[in-house]
């Protein structure tokens, strides 16, 4: 029973390790604090696309919002901690409970919707929020930006290295994905799942459907309220211009590139349209359309995402390699003679008998 077991554990655990010494050893390899700066914002997009991959691939729900609860949770601790003078955990806290907050009052009406209509009552709600952020001038700063943020202190210990701020992120980011890992392989991925293959078979059995969708709608947006407070603090600086409908439909390209309901891979689309953008970011005009391209192209070539691409490759080469085949020993009996012999021999135990 255990040798059976073992390499189940291992499967399972192998994309873990990989991803942890990945992200620890990142450092190592990179030469100037520009790279690592940029492997900031890798892990905090990384953060915001593992729950919005919840919400879409396993709940199969959309959302073009994320970009709002990014920029409420950066927001809310901005004014908490630099306005009010209040510690840095209290504004996580804030951050956290406005958001969840708001997921919920947003999520029970919008989330009876489907499809086109419920990705339109999401859009509308992320353009409100975002003409808040421009208007509320005296209390965010409008289009100016708000500056002056604290950077981030733990335990008396100030966050003040580039370098340091990435160990923090990336080992937030890793408990974060075991989360969630752990979440979908639960019950409660169970549901999701089976909600995302039909709610009318879902409510069939029993699950509570509307419960299920505001719980991963609250969890993702929760998600992107965390990234927005470590996006804050780690710039000190924050404007309405990096919380608009452009970030989130690139949230959504990170998904679907990576591959929805595959948390490997939504980690993998959101690294790699992470960086893609700052080696385009003297062309704004290239980098808007190169989202755009990949988005069709994902969706036309790759529906499943790059990881479901790479493994169905991988798939095609083991088959067409002939060492990849099992090959019989020459005076090994094939099955299917076997077979009869063993039934001609009953037939004529039954002639006998």
């Amino acid at each position: 029973m255990s040798n059976s077991k073992k390499p189940l554990f291992l499967k399972t655990a192998i994309p873990p390790v990989i991803m942890t010494a990945t992200l620890l050893l990142t450092p190592f390899v990179l030469s100037n604090d520009y790279y690592i700066s940029t492997m900031v914002f890798c892990c905090i997009n990384a953060l915001l696309v593992t729950g919005l991959n919840l919400l879409m691939g396993y709940a199969g729900q959309i959302s073009i919002c994320h970009a709002a609860f990014y920029g409420l949770g950066a927001y809310t601790t901005a004014i908490v901690t630099a306005t009010c003078g209040l510690p840095i955990l209290v504004g996580l806290i804030a951050a956290l409970a406005l958001v969840g907050i708001v997921a919920a009052g947003i999520g029970i009406p919008t989330l009876r919707l489907s499809g086109h209509y419920l990705a339109m009552a999401t859009l509308g709600f992320g353009i409100i929020v975002f003409i808040a952020f421009n208007e509320t001038i005296e209390l965010t700063g409008g289009p100016s930006g708000f500056v002056g943020i604290p950077r981030l202190t733990l335990f008396g210990w100030e966050v003040e290295s580039d370098r340091a701020y990435y160990y923090l992120t990336a080992v937030i980011l890793i408990l974060s994905v075991l989360l969630i890992k752990n979440l979908v392989n639960s019950r409660i991925g169970l549901a999701l799942r089976a909600i995302h293959t039909s709610e009318q078979a879902a409510q069939s059995m029993g699950i509570n459907v509307a419960g299920y969708k505001l719980f991963a709608f609250v969890l993702s947006a929760l998600y992107a309220g965390l990234a927005g407070f470590m996006y804050a603090h780690f710039l000190s600086f924050v404007a309405p211009s990096s919380f608009g409908f452009l970030f989130s439909v690139s949230l959504i390209t990170m998904v679907v590139f990576g591959g929805m309901g595959n948390i490997w891979g939504a980690l993998i689309g959101a690294f790699a349209l992470t960086a893609l953008p700052e080696l385009l970011r003297s062309h704004e005009a290239v980098e808007v359309l190169s989202m755009g391209v990949i988005l069709v192209l994902a969706m036309i070539f790759m529906p499943d995402g790059i990881t479901g691409g790479l493994i169905r490759l991988f798939k095609r080469l083991s088959k067409s390699n002939p060492d990849h085949e099992r090959k019989a020993p020459p005076n090994e009996p094939s099955p299917a003679p076997a077979a009869g012999l063993k039934e001609e021999s009953s037939h004529g135990g039954r002639d006998a008998r």
